[in-house]
């Protein structure tokens, strides 16, 4: 029984503490002393803090992504039946229920959005490939889904806005805390994850579907 209560002691606070500080910012001594276990036991369980830090993403990346692909699959036999492409407004809407859902078993969804943000302003060239590896494949499908629901879009378009849009989404929930607080002082809202996802919705849907930006004008040669 030591060990499992080890080991996640040791994940729960390495977690928190790279949401904090980030992964160059955070040392295996920080994790051991907030964890209280000896630098020994990260070793023998993890090896190093690359592995550390890959199993971290995993406990909220490999049941998100089977819930994902499941959702997707059921998304797909629904309109395969009438033979219509899945709208773009039901993808994003499908991806954010995932989401919420994942973190909702551990209560942590800030801490997961936060480890999101990192991993893209500053993940290493190991964890990049860790990522692509080992869960390549449903963010692959569901690019390739909205691909197909937005047609209109040249593909650097579309991935431009994708990131755009995945951006917004993890500011926005990352930031939880803060913009319930504001909410509720200045406006006088009391503001669920819920209610902040269907406000959210409209805003990434129309950021996705606007229409394409001007071409830039070529200046003449003097």
């Amino acid at each position: 029984m030591a060990q499992p209560d080890t080991v996640t002691r040791i994940l729960d606070t390495a977690e928190v503490l790279f949401a904090e500080r980030g992964f160059a910012e955070t040392s295996l001594r920080n994790i051991t002393s907030k964890a209280k276990v000896n630098l020994a036991a990260v070793n023998y369980h993890f090896g190093s803090k690359k592995s550390l830090i890959q199993a971290v993403f995993s406990r909220y990346l490999d049941p998100f992504t089977t819930r994902f692909h499941a959702a997707l699959d059921e998304l797909e036999a629904q309109h395969r039946r009438d033979g219509s492409e899945i709208p773009l407004e039901e993808l994003l809407e499908t991806m954010a229920r995932t989401v919420l859902e994942v973190p909702a078993e551990r209560n942590s969804l800030k801490v997961f959005m936060r480890l999101l943000g990192l991993a893209y302003s500053q993940a290493q060239g190991h964890l990049r490939r860790y990522i692509q590896e080992e869960y390549g494949s449903v963010f692959t499908r569901f690019t390739e889904l909205v691909r197909r629901a937005t047609p209109e879009l040249p593909d650097a378009e579309r991935f431009w806005r994708l990131h755009f849009v995945l951006g917004t989404v993890i500011f926005t929930l990352s930031g939880l805390d803060a913009l319930r607080d504001i909410a509720e002082q200045d406006y006088h809202e009391h503001v669920s994850v819920r209610d902040l996802v269907r406000r959210l919705r409209p805003v990434v849907v129309s950021a996705m579907q606007a229409p394409l930006p001007e071409p830039p004008v070529q200046q003449e040669a003097s």
